[in-house]
């Protein structure tokens, strides 16, 4: 098939299943997802198998501009205005999912996975660590699409939201850590203090140098360019963004902690940072979306699905055991009103967004090449069940809360 009419094919059907998930009720991310699977070559024969795999550069572009609005959410006088309270929340139950997932599919996944070439270290415990820090991100669509439906207002409406927007950045560094350490496993390497710690925090920190300088820059160039359209402003972020992106990755630096800290300089420096998010936000980001995760739900493998299965339900399980401990001990630290500490766990469960993407970037590392399709078929099989029961726990945790009229 003409590549030209694979695009085409995707945009359609994936804009055809996004309309049909608002209908009832469901994010549009979701209806992309399932738009991705309904094309996978494995159902739909007549889409090629390259339009699947040969996909690293639509998800590496698109990760770009969504990391890059990830840290154009972390504003200092907004974190500052949220207060203590979404503070500690966010980082307990971003933490919490985290361990949760990681010591429970440490206990778990040697019943379901087995081979010759499979053992701990070079599988269950990797696994484990990649499983856990995407377990940390919250998709805040469906806390976001309720609240504006039922016009909840309230002190667990602004905790939930704030919390939801906050820890995907929390995910962001926790995905740059364990990428390392699990490397570190996966590939048999000796245990060394070096490789252990001073690697990722020279990783960590060339991503950090790398999105400052790159975040300045754009905030030099839009001065220059202040006059011009809209059109050049998203010529300049593109190319900037795609320069950070691939210089990080070049340097073995993490792109995505990169092109986040880029929009953090960015929201936090640039005089014009409103404009710039809303730009990308009216013309690039619906596109970018649609296609990202319609292609990322070509990327399930049918085969794993057998042991893929067992795990998705576990994920969702031990991963809701963290945010609601975490929520509550969060809440308990910050001294929270019973009401946050009772119900912003239930707004909590969504999943889905930047976690895909993180999944795939696992995908395409060579060292995970034995298990990381298990991985996307979880994050995929996780991500369309939690947001629909999702979608469920928010309004149920609103109402309870009194904040639903």
């Amino acid at each position: 098939m003409d590549p030209v009419l694979a695009i085409g094919i995707i945009v359609i059907v994936g804009f055809i299943f996004g309309e049909i998930a608002i209908r009832l009720k469901l994010p549009k991310v979701t209806g992309y997802i399932l738009a991705g699977i309904f094309l996978n070559p494995g159902i739909m024969s007549f889409m090629p198998h390259v339009a699947a795999s040969r996909t690293n550069l639509i998800i590496n572009l698109a990760l770009c501009f969504i990391t890059f609005s990830i840290g154009g959410t972390l504003q200092y006088s907004r974190l500052k205005k949220l207060g203590k309270g979404i503070i500690w929340i966010t980082i307990c139950e971003a933490e919490f999912a985290f361990l949760a997932v990681v010591i429970g599919f440490l206990a778990i996944t040697h019943f379901f996975i087995s081979g010759p070439t499979i053992g701990w270290f070079s599988t269950y415990i990797p696994l484990s660590i990649l499983a856990g820090c995407i377990a940390s991100p919250t998709d805040p669509t469906p806390a976001l699409a309720i609240t504006h439906e039922y016009n909840a207002k309230g002190n667990v409406t602004s905790t939930i939201m704030g919390v939801a927007a906050s820890d995907d950045a929390l995910g962001i560094m926790n995905f740059s850590l364990a990428i390392v350490i699990a490397q570190s496993f996966a590939t048999n390497a000796p245990f060394s203090l070096y490789s252990s710690i001073a690697v990722p925090l020279m990783i960590i920190s060339g991503s950090l140098v790398m999105g400052a300088l790159f975040g300045f820059l754009l905030n030099i160039v839009t001065k220059i360019v202040s006059k011009e359209s809209e059109g050049v402003l998203i010529v300049v972020i593109f190319g900037l963004l795609s320069c950070c992106f691939g210089i990080a990755d070049v340097l073995k630096c993490d792109a995505l902690l990169a092109t986040m800290v880029m929009g953090v300089v960015v929201v936090n420096f640039n005089p014009k940072q409103e404009k710039i998010f809303k730009v990308l936000e009216r013309y690039t980001e619906e596109l970018i979306f649609l296609v990202f995760f319609t292609v990322s739900g070509m990327q399930l493998d049918f085969s794993v699905l057998p042991t893929a299965a067992i795990l998705i339900i576990f994920f969702v399980l031990f991963r809701g055991i963290g945010k609601v401990t975490g929520t509550i001990c969060g809440a308990a630290i910050a001294k929270s009103s019973s009401n946050v500490k009772k119900y912003t766990a239930g707004g909590l469960i969504p999943y889905g967004g930047i976690v895909v993407g993180l999944a795939l970037l696992m995908k395409q590392n060579p060292a995970f090449t034995g298990f990381a399709d298990i991985i996307v078929a979880v994050v995929i099989g996780a991500t369309v069940i939690s947001e629909v029961i999702g979608s469920v726990c928010v309004k149920i945790a609103l109402k309870k809360a009194g904040e639903i009229k």
